[in-house]
């Protein structure tokens, strides 16, 4: 099969690894791609935001399977265009993908559906805003309805604070994203993200992981698309994992099937363990970044016939097989980051780094010159996972490995994966 990938990200970068180890992939290309991933097959330069580029690109590809990684042009109708074109392609409609392009359309999804979430009220000027968190008392959680990079969601403690936030996106700091928010009730427990795949009808488990997301170690500093992850979860059980199965994710993929807007791909619910069990904290439509790094180096079957299965309705004669190790995914980002970062930093020891085969580097914003240089073109730049058989080896391989990278420009935390 010729398949063609898109996107350009550590996230990418993983699906490309697994998708170029099947036995089904004849040739990759990939769009973007980027220099790492040029190791792994064919690179064309069309941005992941280019619907009509890719469409013409696939058009003149013709591949067997097109996988779409990142959620801006599925929310916006890849997936249908190539599909409208004849073209097979993995991932949701457009409608079905408002599970992430639109938080007020997810949360009134799982109402209808009997799911449990924290209460929430869907605001679209101030004064239905400022009434709404009069009644949490300011204690609760500000977001912005549509797509804002990860950055849309303020917690606040105060009145002041939430009305600040609601404010400020209002009046327009995420563009069209912050023109609808959501108030919603603060519910607490550890988090945990769980990932599925749903052909519409079916539903099949696809692993856990458990993210960290603050800057510093500790879990201080501001918020950032992800600096670390362990796989599988330590806080989902396995009766916690089937319960989540049975109580979210089957009823979302029935209730939308039934209202006309089947979901077919990757399902990521991130969840809060509360004391009153799993509340769906969000959905996504894609595989997270660095969950994809840490999630699919444990896949031993092939992710590319798991694919095809979601797009032709027959997940339910599928099983996937996985590696019982644990595995921990440690980012190193540029110094600055979320902040200001400079960009062309040289980054060393990357060969040393992956020389042992219970290690992966993924490159998420680097680029390599014709000497083999390697330079830090992005803010969260490598991730690096390693294997072990429980988490506390998975953990001092990937941070062996880590020690290896000569990066002045660069930091990372040292306790992912420590709790």
């Amino acid at each position: 099969m010729k398949i063609l990938l898109i996107g350009s990200g550590g996230r990418e970068h993983a699906l490309a690894w697994s998708i170029s180890g099947s036995a089904l992939t004849e040739s990759l290309v990939m769009a973007p791609g980027s220099d790492a991933m040029a190791a792994l097959g064919r690179c064309a330069e069309v941005a992941a935001d280019d619907l009509d580029g890719l469409l013409a690109l696939a058009e003149a590809e013709r591949p067997d399977l097109v996988v779409v990684g990142p959620e801006a042009p599925l929310v916006a109708g890849l997936v249908d265009r190539l599909e409208a074109a004849g073209i097979p392609a993995f991932g949701p409609s457009a409608a079905a993908a408002q599970l992430e392009g639109s938080k007020a359309f997810a949360r009134e999804a799982c109402a209808r559906f009997g799911i449990h979430q924290p209460g929430f009220t869907v605001c679209t000027d101030i004064g239905s805003a400022r009434a709404a968190i009069a009644a949490t008392g300011g204690a609760c959680v500000i977001k912005a309805d549509g797509l804002a990079a990860g950055k849309g969601v303020v917690v606040a403690d105060t009145v002041a604070e939430a009305e600040g936030a609601a404010t400020e996106m209002l009046d327009g700091r995420f563009g069209d994203a912050g023109a609808t928010l959501l108030v919603e009730e603060r519910i607490t427990g550890p988090e945990a993200s769980l990932f599925a795949l749903v052909d519409g009808a079916d539903v099949l488990f696809m692993g856990s992981a458990q993210d960290h997301k603050r800057v510093f170690d500790g879990d201080k500093g501001p918020n950032t698309g992800g600096m670390g992850a362990v796989s599988p979860s330590p806080r989902l059980t396995d009766a916690l994992q089937q319960q989540v199965m049975d109580e979210i994710v089957r009823p979302l993929a029935h209730g939308m099937a039934d209202e006309g807007t089947p979901y077919r791909g990757i399902l990521y619910v991130g969840l809060m363990l509360t004391e009153d069990g799993p509340q769906v904290i969000e959905f996504n439509c894609r595989l997270g970044d660095p969950e994809a790094q840490v999630i699919l180096p444990r896949l031993r079957s092939d992710l590319v016939a798991a694919m095809l299965a979601t797009i032709e309705g027959t997940l339910g004669h599928v099983s996937l097989r996985w590696d019982d190790r644990s595995a921990v995914t440690v980012v190193m980002a540029a110094e600055g980051y979320p902040g200001a970062y400079e960009k062309g930093t040289v980054i060393s020891g990357t060969k040393a780094a992956e020389a042992s085969d219970d290690v992966m580097l993924f490159h998420a914003g680097t680029k390599i010159d014709e000497t083999g240089t390697v330079t830090a073109h992005g803010g969260r730049v490598l991730a690096v996972t390693g294997l072990g058989n429980d988490a506390g080896k998975a953990r001092a391989t990937a941070y062996a490995a880590v020690d290896n990278i000569d990066w002045p420009g660069g930091f990372c935390r040292r306790d992912i994966a420590a709790g």
